[in-house]
C-alpha cells in the first residue's frame, strides 16, 4: 500500500463518526489538498507523499466543517463555486431548478432575463446565465457576505458584465418583469434536525424560516406574479414534505403551480406560471 493509500484509509476512519460518507470526503479532501481533482486522485494518484496540509483538513472535516468551507469550492450544474463561511453551500437538489427551467425554454432562444432571489454565492444566477449566454440577470440577497462570493464568482467566471448583483429584501424596489425567476428560499423549520454540521456552519438566515419552515413564501406568494413576463417561469425550491402547503399559498395569485422533482424522486420545486 502507497502512504497516500494509507492516509486516505487513515482519514476515512477519522472521519466514520463525523459523516456519511467518510471516504468521499477523503478523497475529496486529499484531492484538493493536491490541488488536483479527484478523478485525477484516483485515476492518476500522484506520487508525492500526502502534502502536510491534508491532516489539518480532515481534523476539520472531523469536527464538523463542511466540505466546501474546507475546500474552498463546490461545483454546481455546470459551474464551479467559491463558497464560505456566510453563504449557504450549494446542494445538488438544487439543480433541479435548473433543469426545469432547461425544459420550459426547450425550442426557444431561452430567457433573456433572470432573477435570482436569494442568491446567496450567485449559485442560480450564474448557473443560469451560464446555461444562456445571451441572457442578463439580477441576484439578490440580504448578506453582504454572500454577495461577495457571488461577485468574485461572476468575475472568475467571466460573467460580471450579464449579472447585477444587489443587497436587498427578496424582491423589494424591483420594478420589472423576467422571464426566468429562480429562488431557494429557507425552508427549514425551527428546531428540525439538519445533517451534520450544517446548523453550526451555514448561516442560520439561509436555511431557517419560521415554526413552520414556510415564513419566507407567505413573503414571495403575493410577489411573483408581478415580476413575471407572459411565458415566464419561477421555480421556487421546496422541502420534500412541502409540496402541499407551500403550493398552497401561491395557488389563487394568478399564477399556474407545478411540481418538479429530485433525482430521487422527491417533490424539490414549485413551478409557477402566469395564467393567461
Amino acid at each position: 500500500m502507497t502512504a497516500l493509500a494509507r492516509a486516505l484509509a487513515r482519514a476515512a476512519q477519522r472521519l466514520v463518526a463525523s459523516s456519511d460518507t467518510p471516504r468521499l470526503d477523503a478523497e475529496l479532501l486529499m484531492a484538493a489538498a493536491f490541488g488536483i481533482g479527484r478523478d485525477t486522485l484516483l485515476l492518476r494518484p500522484p506520487a508525492a507523499p500526502p502534502p502536510d496540509a491534508f491532516a489539518a483538513m480532515v481534523e476539520r472535516r472531523a469536527s464538523g466543517e463542511p466540505i466546501a468551507y474546507i475546500t474552498g469550492h463546490r461545483a454546481f450544474w455546470t459551474i464551479d463555486l467559491e463558497v464560505g463561511p456566510g453563504a449557504l453551500i450549494p446542494r445538488p437538489d438544487s439543480e433541479t431548478l435548473i433543469a426545469a427551467a432547461v425544459e420550459h425554454f426547450a425550442g426557444t432562444p431561452g430567457p433573456a432575463r433572470v432573477l435570482d432571489l436569494g442568491t446567496g454565492p450567485g449559485t442560480l444566477l450564474l448557473a443560469a446565465l451560464d446555461e444562456w449566454p445571451e441572457a442578463s440577470g439580477i441576484g439578490i440577497d440580504s448578506s453582504q457576505g454572500a454577495l461577495a462570493y457571488a461577485r468574485r464568482n461572476a468575475e472568475r467566471l467571466g460573467l460580471d458584465a450579464r449579472a447585477d448583483l444587489r443587497l436587498g429584501d427578496w424582491a423589494e424596489g424591483i420594478d420589472e418583469r423576467f422571464d426566468l425567476l429562480l429562488c431557494n428560499p429557507p425552508y427549514v423549520a425551527l428546531g428540525a434536525p439538519l445533517g451534520p454540521g450544517v446548523a453550526e456552519h451555514e448561516p442560520a438566515s439561509a436555511l431557517f424560516a419560521g415554526a413552520d419552515g414556510l415564513d419566507d413564501y407567505r413573503r414571495l406568494a403575493p410577489q411573483l406574479c408581478r415580476l413575471l413576463r407572459g411565458g415566464g417561469l419561477a421555480a421556487v425550491e421546496i422541502g420534500a414534505d412541502q409540496a402541499q402547503s407551500a403550493a398552497a399559498l401561491f395557488a389563487g395569485r394568478g399564477l399556474s403551480v407545478g411540481l418538479a422533482r429530485d433525482l430521487g424522486e422527491r417533490p424539490r420545486a414549485l413551478l409557477l406560471r402566469p395564467l393567461p
